[in-house]
């Protein structure tokens, strides 16, 4: 996400550092592409303007110590300006009744239904909750449908009444959670392809029934600026406490999430990271800058590690690798560990210098690690442990158990061959980086 926009401001910046001082001269240009660079991520024009007046009074305004870069000092300016337009500080969520009560709104097509599987698996992880989805969109085919599929996929119970009337379905939801010990209902809500007055009035019927803790509106980032309008539109009836942005992982300039707040003032709660059901994230403003800026998000990469990594196996590996008894069984093993932390390529994206180190657009095909892992699971226990015995006739009937070539055993073998010389040279402090 933003990876065109951290490019693209990450090389104006580039330029201040090679200035001894920051003058009116020289900020001028750099401003300018700083100015074209936002706008091109359709980030709405007023902001903008107020984004760059901002940093450039600052930068030509600051007192600069010796010992301080001019280009380190403005790097900081635009990453608190940067900060300060996601919102600040970020903004947690109110779970606070019995049950707590989320009320999921938006337009058809948003992500809103999908959403609402993710949110309630996201807060089942984080905060060991009992959570219940409530299908409350009659209208739109196979809507009730989507929602407890995605309920069995995720084992979360639906709570459904067919075409019963919304208000009704949402109050007696509440009711049935009380009695069955649920710690929080999440309401999916129905949609329309634009504002009208008839969602709008049943939206409001189930707000002033129900009372929800939170009503958040779904906005996908392809949206663009008329998101903006959408959001002032709902929040002038249902009191909006923040706001879901989806789809900002794949293919958009993702200028809405930088004008939200400053323009309507309601928090960005949560982002869309991913298309999968764990593909939700809470919104940071200081770690999504910092992602921008090409400073990385290693808090978010800890914090999938640790999501996904068993530590008394991670600790297990790394005392086999110290020993130098690493083999192709804890191979696999963290093979499966990495890949529940997410796609590779979006892990790369969180290194500090991703973008620098040619990161950002390093594409991994998912199949080759499945061929990697077919190719292990085709081998036997002794041949994992002790992977010097695979030979010419092994090879083959490996080959044949993975679906995959003699070439592509030998590049494995080879690959973990070198990867185990390289454990053996920073064991004994002779490895040397290859550049």
């Amino acid at each position: 996400m933003f990876e065109n926009l951290g490019d693209r401001l990450q090389n104006a910046i580039h330029k201040i550092k090679g200035y001894g001082k920051i003058t009116e001269d020289n900020i001028s240009d750099v401003m300018k592409e700083i100015r074209l660079a936002l706008l091109e991520a359709d980030v709405n024009y007023k902001v903008v303007k107020e984004f760059t007046n901002k940093v450039k009074e600052k930068a030509l305004g600051e007192e600069v110590k010796r010992s301080i870069n001019p280009g380190d000092l403005f790097v900081k300016i635009v990453n608190d300006e940067l900060i300060e337009l996601l919102g600040g500080e970020s903004e947690t969520i109110n779970l606070t009744g019995n049950p707590a009560i989320l009320m999921m709104v938006g337009l058809q097509g948003s992500g809103k239904t999908t959403t609402t599987g993710k949110l309630a698996n996201f807060l089942r992880k984080k905060h060991a909750k009992k959570p219940l989805l409530v299908a409350c969109d009659i209208y739109r085919p196979a809507a009730i449908d989507q929602l407890k599929q995605i309920g069995k996929e995720l084992n979360i119970e639906v709570y459904d009444e067919g075409l019963n009337n919304p208000v009704q379905i949402s109050k007696n939801a509440i009711e049935y959670a009380k009695n069955n010990h649920y710690d929080y209902v999440i309401i999916d809500t129905a949609g329309r392809l634009h504002i009208d007055d008839a969602l709008m009035e049943e939206l409001d019927n189930i707000y002033n029934e129900v009372h929800p803790q939170e009503t958040f509106l779904i906005i996908d980032a392809m949206m663009g600026q008329d998101a903006i309008n959408v959001i002032n539109g709902f929040h002038e009836k249902l009191k909006l406490t923040g706001v879901v942005i989806t789809k900002l992982d794949g293919d958009t300039r993702g200028g809405v999430a930088l004008s939200v707040k400053h323009l309507t003032n309601i928090p960005i709660k949560f982002i869309g990271i991913s298309e999968k059901l764990d593909g939700l994230d809470y919104f940071d403003p200081t770690r999504m800058a910092n992602r921008i800026l090409g400073m990385g998000d290693i808090v978010s990469l800890v914090e999938k590690a640790e999501e996904a990594i068993d530590e008394k196996e991670a600790e297990k590996t790394a005392k086999r690798m110290q020993n130098g008894k690493f083999d192709l069984e804890d191979f696999l093993s963290t093979l499966k560990q990495i890949k529940r932390m997410g796609p590779l390529e979006s892990l790369l994206k969180l290194i500090p210098g991703a973008s620098k180190l040619g990161l950002n657009n390093v594409k991994i095909d998912p199949k080759q690690m499945s061929h990697i892992e077919a190719i292990i699971l085709s081998m036997t226990q002794e041949e994992r442990r002790h992977p010097e015995i695979i030979k010419a006739s092994r090879k083959t009937r490996i080959a044949k158990g993975s679906a995959t070539s003699v070439q592509e055993v030998n590049k494995l073998l080879n690959q973990f061959d070198q990867m185990k010389k390289m454990m053996k040279q920073m064991k004994n402090g002779n490895f040397k980086m290859p550049f």
